[in-house]
């Protein structure tokens, strides 16, 4: 469905299912992680979560406004990307990383119930393209009255959204992605605490967020950056990660003779 925008013939390839089936597991596998956890009604709620929740029930509201236009359209494959994409890439590799508890922690009561119902929403808006895996992990989610169905469940009203605050978080995935590609450039470990340091005007709300996610030990704003940092832009904000001996010289040498010689 992806695959095929309206009106367009397209010749059937068995490659074209391989994305259906990897979606479908992405989606169990997600569930399975969520059920999994142990909730612990007596922690408070992390600033991180707090923030994430916010910012997906956004993102949700948002697209789910963008999907009802599309399908008032009847551009069915577009209305498709869109959810498809806010399964995978903003629930999957943002928000269930930002909220998911340490190794063998509970998680707060808060962020469970508020995920249980952004999985429920996406469900919903699943059904239509995917309605066997919906339905069984939409009765399996939460226990269901007699005869109750996803089929007929209404979707979610949608709210006002906060284009500035989504923006805003858009430069925090920036910064944690450029982060993570230091890390992985130069073989730092992730239990290693790294500090970061913003050359500029820093948007301090989603701080929480950013040390978790690059497990960072602070951020400091500062006008001149350590001699040595790897340093990157975000928009027009600079960045840097202070190295200090975390370099492995020998290694870094190698590395580039390696690249030399290729």
């Amino acid at each position: 469905m992806m695959a095929a925008p309206a009106g367009n013939d397209i010749p059937f390839d068995e490659a074209l299912c391989e994305q259906g089936r990897n979606f479908n597991n992405k989606i169990w596998n997600a569930f399975r992680l969520v059920k999994g956890w142990n909730v612990d009604e007596h922690i408070a709620q992390p600033e991180a979560s707090a923030t994430a929740v916010k910012w997906f029930k956004m993102q949700l509201d948002k697209t789910a406004t963008e999907v009802e236009d599309l399908f008032s359209k009847y551009r069915l494959s577009e209305a498709m990307t869109d959810i498809y994409k806010l399964f995978w890439d903003e629930f999957s590799s943002w928000y269930l990383e930002i909220i998911k508890p340490g190794f063998q922690q509970p998680i707060d009561k808060a962020t469970y119930t508020a995920t249980l119902g952004f999985f429920d929403y996406l469900l919903r808006m699943l059904h239509p393209f995917m309605p066997f895996i919906t339905e069984e992990l939409w009765q399996a989610l939460e226990p269901r009255k007699e005869g109750e169905s996803i089929m007929v469940a209404q979707m979610p009203k949608t709210e006002a959204v906060d284009a500035a605050f989504l923006d805003a978080f858009e430069i925090a995935k920036g910064i944690v992605s450029n982060v993570r590609t230091i890390r992985l450039q130069k073989n730092i470990p992730n239990k290693q605490q790294l500090t970061l340091q913003a050359l500029g005007a820093h948007d301090a709300q989603f701080n929480a967020v950013i040390m978790k996610m690059c497990s960072l030990s602070e951020i400091q704003t500062t006008n001149e950056k350590s001699a040595g940092a790897a340093s990157f832009l975000v928009r027009t904000t600079e960045y840097a990660v202070p190295l200090g001996n975390l370099i492995d010289k020998a290694e870094e040498i190698a590395k580039l003779e390696e690249e030399l010689k290729y």
